[in-house]
């Protein structure tokens, strides 16, 4: 009976095993004809397309009804395929050595202008880079062979999603293909430095922080001009449809709350993290704010999130769901 077990336990495996092997061939196949595919990373899902396919590009903006004034950001495999596509220079080497892969996006001037096509990069001189962590992303890249662009497989605007199930139903009828890599371990889009002339500059916070940006390069300048550079930067960003109420320290009875930290429960309470650790609050942003706008609440509240570390960025993507940032 053992030996049975065992014997039916491999098959299982090896069912699985093919069945993702498929998956990924089937993927990357829809990629290479133009298609569009439903792609987990560690930040969150994103809606995937040859970088360099004009008509691709187009697609995924149009499904997303995303400005095409945004640029994207284009994911390679690792630090060799980055530098095939941009200029990096000893500043950005030294943070791709240090958070690659993972979260972490560089803006710099951009070296093949066909691997990235014009209307991904919005037309810039530059071009956004980075190496994600997921190991599905990245073996999707391996089979791909080139760069993808993915950002959020949202509608353009709403919150980004963090699981296939979010995605399948904000982009889903625009996918050829959908991956599933369980819910996204960091919850929040990557952190954008732009290393140009003069000093870096940080365009969007994220799970890599100012702080240890600088304790690498220095210090960060604002993003000023730059700003454009980057994704995300829309005043109105990550947004529900339910208005929003910041830095609320208890809701009104007609009001959803995302808490931190010790809570009350309710129906329409969404603790962001009990124990008030900001990592974790960064993983349930997106799935606790969907949550809470399916209620249809008169606003969603939010209560004080600390500002150092990795609160800057939660604070930020608060801020432009709310409509507050430019």
């Amino acid at each position: 009976m053992e030996g049975d077990h065992s014997a039916s336990g491999q098959r299982r495996g090896d069912h699985r095993h093919r069945r993702a092997a498929q998956a990924l061939a089937e993927a990357a196949a829809a990629l290479k004809a133009g298609g569009l595919v439903i792609l987990p990373t560690e930040t969150v899902y994103g809606l995937a397309a040859d970088a360099a396919n004009a008509g691709a590009v187009a697609r995924l903006y149009a499904a997303k009804g995303r400005p095409a004034f945004n640029p994207l950001i284009a994911h390679v495999a690792d630090l060799a395929a980055a530098r095939r596509i941009a200029h990096l220079d000893d500043r950005a080497l030294a943070l791709a050595r240090a958070f690659w892969p993972g979260p972490l996006t560089l803006v710099a001037p951009v070296a093949d202008t066909k691997a990235v096509c014009d209307l991904a990069r919005a037309g810039l001189d530059t071009v956004a880079v980075r190496a994600p962590g997921h190991p599905v992303a990245q073996a999707v890249l391996a089979r791909f062979g080139g760069p993808l662009v993915a950002p959020s497989a949202n509608r353009s605007g709403r919150p980004s999603p963090t699981t296939l199930a979010d995605a399948m139903s904000e982009t889903g009828p625009f996918a050829a293909a959908a991956l599933d890599g369980g819910p996204s371990a960091v919850g929040l889009e990557s952190t954008v430095v732009a290393l140009l002339a003069g000093a870096p500059r940080l365009l969007r916070p994220g799970a890599v922080t100012r702080e240890q940006i600088k304790a690498l390069i220095g210090p960060l300048a604002q993003a000023d001009l730059d700003a454009r550079r980057s994704p995300g930067r829309l005043s109105r960003h990550y947004a529900p449809a339910s208005p929003m109420r910041l830095d609320a320290e208890a809701p009104l009875a007609s009001e959803a709350y995302l808490a931190f930290g010790p809570a009350p429960a309710g129906r329409a309470v969404f603790n962001l993290s009990q124990r008030g650790d900001l990592a974790e609050a960064a993983a349930n942003l997106f799935a606790y704010l969907r949550a809470a706008d399916a209620l249809a609440p008169s606003a969603i509240a939010v209560a004080p999130i600390p500002r150092g570390g990795l609160g800057e960025a939660i604070n930020d993507r608060l801020r432009r769901a709310a409509g507050f940032v430019g």
